[in-house]
């Protein structure tokens, strides 16, 4: 078993993928003709987006992400060198901070955001 890719449900595909672009510099891989699923390049595991609507259709309802409601109990993390400027570039593209950029006590440097539909997201160094 291998983790193949995460899924985050959004309302407008195309819309998640150009605010990752410009947001965390990630580049679209796959966008479906239909807007309903699209991958963003992020190395072994794929980071995906699937309209939420489509996915309701298939499991049911889902919580779904939002600025105004509490994040959802999971995050993406995506690791850099430069957490400081990645943190910059993210908030002037539109995300919402949620912790500047910290270091922990184990060395790494830590940050959290909310991207355009209010999933957090941790911008962090590599661990060791």
């Amino acid at each position: 078993m291998k983790l193949g890719y995460v899924i985050i449900y959004v309302p407008d595909v195309p819309e998640a993928l150009g605010f990752y672009e410009r947001a965390f510099g990630l580049s679209t891989r796959f966008l479906h003709e239909s807007n309903t699923y699209g991958e963003l390049e992020t190395g072994a595991t794929a980071l995906a987006f699937v309209k939420e609507d489509f996915v309701s259709e298939m499991v049911g309802p889902t919580h779904r992400n939002r600025n105004a409601a509490l994040p959802a109990g999971v995050e993406v993390g995506l690791v850099t060198a430069d957490v400081a400027a990645a943190y910059a570039r993210a908030l002037a593209a539109g995300a919402v901070a949620v912790k500047a950029p910290m270091t922990k006590p184990w060395g790494q440097v830590v940050s959290y955001v909310r991207d355009l539909n209010g999933f957090l997201v941790e911008i962090c160094s590599p661990v060791g």
